[in-house]
């Protein structure tokens, strides 16, 4: 929830997000990771921003991540190696205070080789840039503020004052979701209008998923019931270990077991048969 509104927010205000992270409004256009694609990259957390001379790469993380200079390396040899004659500059930002060593580390190194990237801690910058900028507004509250309660406030007074209402609502959304992070989803919905907030993008996009996972969710929990009831009305009781098995597997696993349960003539070992699902999707 948290990368993708980050990632929606860089993407839909480069400008603003350039005039932070770089000190110019430079005007970038989206960049897709497929083109630099050798092997899979997370491209839900990736932001690449291209303009006529240089790549901003914005990574934002809301945990430590242990990869990170590994990957930071590795986005920057692709980079080079599709936009040779391109300036790159590689942020990492990291929206939650942790005490961690791994957001102060800023290079990779093995023998040979060294690169260094950048990193941001968003709790240790100023709040007044974020709130003077549109398309930072919902950084605001992660800043380094010693009121976060009122800086959302704050938000929301320039929020309001917001002409388009399209951007109204996309800023308001990502500015709650944002604040999810650290303050209570009651005094959230207090501060920013709700109505507002539901017009968004983001808000559809991320409510859409929703209902999406419960309509999976539904179905599997579906098929496992119908599975443990033919289950029970074929071979009686079965071993624990057997049945804590069956209620790991995917949705098309359990349609697969209940079509097995149905046809008489397959399914004489129902132990053998599960074991053989749990080694098949660990090896996947």
């Amino acid at each position: 929830m948290f990368d993708p509104t980050c990632k929606f927010l860089a993407e839909t205000f480069s400008a603003d997000f350039a005039t932070w992270l770089l000190g110019e409004p430079i005007t970038f256009t989206k960049l897709t990771p497929t083109e630099l694609s050798l092997e899979p990259i997370r491209a839900d957390s990736l932001i690449l921003l291209d303009s006529d001379d240089l790549i901003l790469q914005v990574e934002f993380q809301t945990e430590p991540d242990p990869t990170m200079p590994f990957r930071m390396a590795d986005y920057r040899l692709r980079l080079h190696r599709r936009f040779p004659h391109k300036r790159v500059r590689q942020i990492v930002i990291y929206l939650n205070p942790t005490g961690s060593e791994l957001v102060y580390q800023t290079f990779f190194e093995i023998p040979g080789m060294r690169h260094e990237f950048e990193v941001i801690r968003l709790w240790e910058q100023p709040t007044e840039p974020f709130l003077e900028a549109t398309g930072l507004l919902p950084l605001a509250v992660l800043s380094k503020t010693p009121d976060k309660a009122q800086t959302l406030r704050q938000v929301a007074v320039k929020v309001n004052a917001i002409a388009e209402k399209r951007v109204q609502s996309n800023v308001a959304a990502s500015a709650g979701i944002l604040a999810g992070l650290i303050l209570e989803k009651g005094f959230i919905n207090q501060v920013l209008r709700k109505e507002i907030m539901q017009q968004s993008v983001i808000y559809q996009e991320i409510l859409q998923e929703g209902e999406q996972k419960g309509r999976q969710e539904g179905r599997q929990e579906g098929e496992l019931t119908f599975a443990l009831r033919l289950i029970a009305h074929r071979f009686g009781t079965i071993a624990p270990e057997t049945e804590a098995q069956i209620k790991t597997l995917s949705l098309i696993q359990l349609e697969d077991l209940g079509k097995a349960l149905l046809d008489f003539s397959q399914l004489s070992d129902l132990e053998n048969w599960v074991r053989s699902l749990g080694a098949s999707r660990s090896q996947s």
